[in-house]
């Protein structure tokens, strides 16, 4: 039992628990937001880009096709993410911050 109670210890003293828990969050926050891209915002963007299809959007420069539409989508998912993790980050840390010395 002296291994159980070590390792027990030890996922408490690192707090694992807590950063798994924050990790499947993540994930499912992930998908969630992509969703919301994918299926919300970027059918809103669809009419301003040419050709009406922001998946498929692309500009050719000789033989190099590059995927703007594709990306603008994942760049908007990216925003989004960013944002709302700044929004946790800022409640959560308000209440731990630290002052200087």
């Amino acid at each position: 039992m002296g291994l159980f109670s070590e390792f027990k210890e030890f996922l408490y003293e690192y707090k694992v628990i807590p950063l798994a828990i924050a990790f499947i969050m993540g994930i499912a926050s992930t998908a969630l937001i992509k969703s919301f891209v994918d299926n919300i915002v970027m059918p809103i963007i669809t009419p301003f880009v040419p050709g009406g299809g922001w998946e498929t959007a692309t500009v050719e420069l000789g033989p190099i096709v590059i995927s703007w539409g594709a990306f603008l989508g994942e760049l908007v998912n990216f925003i989004i993410i960013a944002f709302a993790v700044f929004i946790v980050a800022k409640k959560v840390l308000k209440e731990e911050k630290v002052e200087k010395k």
